[in-house]
């Protein structure tokens, strides 16, 4: 006999986990996973940290308004979740310009921020190379998240709550028959439920053609992670997170070593994403060439998949055509900072309450977020797919 939910969440990663939860205090949920182990595509691959001034408006706002579950998360939770971090986007000479475009853009949200000038931005982080830089922005309430503790905490209070969670659950098809939903997967398995939300990821608009939705464009880019020795005594406890406000590359200390990405965004489908050792290469250059680190060889690597809507914001709410069918994809780079906030707009709309005014008044505006304003959209270059169906969140910062 088919088990019964009020709520189906199919995808398990960092989205299905805080929305599954937030919905779990209000009736019963299951979540449903492709994999036999939770989280195995971008969370936890994802090294995530807390930046209130990444992304556009309705992210900065989703992003501050997580803070305070960060900072102080529920009994669930059971270890600190945030170790300061400060954050330093520079410029290169002659790029000073978007520095200051995007301090201006910030301050109202994360006043704290500071713009720096290139002497400044060396002494913060002295592995500079001189020259390099022309200035800087510093946000000094950036943070690492641990994102394991997160996403384990939200299965906690999901569990809980009575919630429940079904691995190797790969859906591969749902029809809907009066009020309820039916979800089958590949193994024969098949569940009930009153309302079905789409938190997979990259998966998202294949798990929107099944239920008869309209797909919103959703593009998976790959982004490569490497690792490298710390030069000999060097000390990185202190040092900052270091990104290219272009995008070329950061480094992050992390020990006896430094976490670098390329920064890449390279178009991908919806895989178990390997590292690009191109891009690695590119970056290696890039980081030696605007610092003193001497990376010669990387100690490990991998990679994994930052999905977007079109416009780079989330699509969270309910499908104006298909009932009983809510999205929560497209978070992009930021789904982990801001998975508090955007679980409880989720869990409001899917249960049809107002969006809470703390969010609305950091600027967040509902109708940016929603899954029709993409939807009258024509994506050409969106083929339709019909290999593979699984069903899993996957995002990396």
């Amino acid at each position: 006999m088919m088990k019964r939910y009020d709520v189906a969440v199919i995808g398990g990663g960092m989205a299905g986990a805080s929305i599954g939860f937030e919905l779990s205090r209000h009736g019963s949920v299951a979540v449903l996973d492709m994999e036999p182990v939770l989280a195995y595509h971008t969370t936890g691959r994802s090294a995530a940290t807390f930046l209130e001034t990444y992304g556009g408006p309705q992210i900065r706002a989703l992003t501050t308004g997580s803070r305070a579950f960060l900072e102080m998360p529920p009994p669930f939770v059971d270890s600190k979740l945030l170790t300061p971090r400060p954050l330093i986007q520079f410029a290169r000479a002659g790029r000073g310009e978007l520095v200051e475009e995007l301090y201006a853009d910030v301050r109202r949200l994360v006043p704290e921020v500071e713009l720096l000038s290139a002497e400044q931005v060396t002494k913060a982080f002295p592995l500079v190379r001189s020259g390099y830089v022309e200035c800087g922005i510093r946000e000094p309430g950036a943070m690492e998240i641990d994102v394991a503790a997160l996403h384990q905490g939200y299965l906690r209070g999901l569990s809980a709550n009575g919630g429940e969670v079904v691995k190797s659950a790969e859906v591969d098809h749902l029809t809907r028959t009066g009020e309820n939903w039916t979800l089958g997967s590949v193994d024969g398995r098949h569940w009930c439920a009153t309302e079905v939300v789409n938190a997979a990821g990259a998966w998202g608009d294949r798990i929107a053609r099944l239920a008869g939705a309209k797909p919103v464009g959703l593009s998976p880019l790959r982004r490569t992670i490497f690792m490298i020795k710390a030069p000999q005594g060097v000390e990185t406890s202190d040092l900052p997170l270091f990104s290219d406000v272009d995008q070329g590359f950061y480094v992050k200390p992390e020990g006896a070593q430094f976490l670098c990405s390329p920064a890449d965004e390279t178009p991908c489908a919806p895989m178990d994403a390997k590292p690009d050792e191109v891009q690695i290469a590119r970056a290696i250059d890039e980081i030696n060439m605007a610092t003193m680190l001497a990376a010669r060889s990387v100690t490990a690597s991998w990679a994994g998949l930052r999905t977007f809507a079109p416009d780079h914001n989330f699509v969270i709410g309910p499908d104006s055509r298909v009932p009983g069918f809510h999205w929560f994809v497209g978070q992009g780079g930021y789904g982990i900072q801001a998975a508090p906030a955007a679980a409880v707009v989720g869990a409001a709309l899917v249960r049809g309450e107002a969006v809470p005014s703390r969010l609305l008044d950091r600027g967040l505006d509902v109708a940016q977020l929603t899954p029709h304003r993409l939807q009258q959209v024509r994506h050409p270059l969106q083929k339709e797919e019909h290999t593979h169906h699984p069903s899993t969140e996957s995002e990396l910062s």
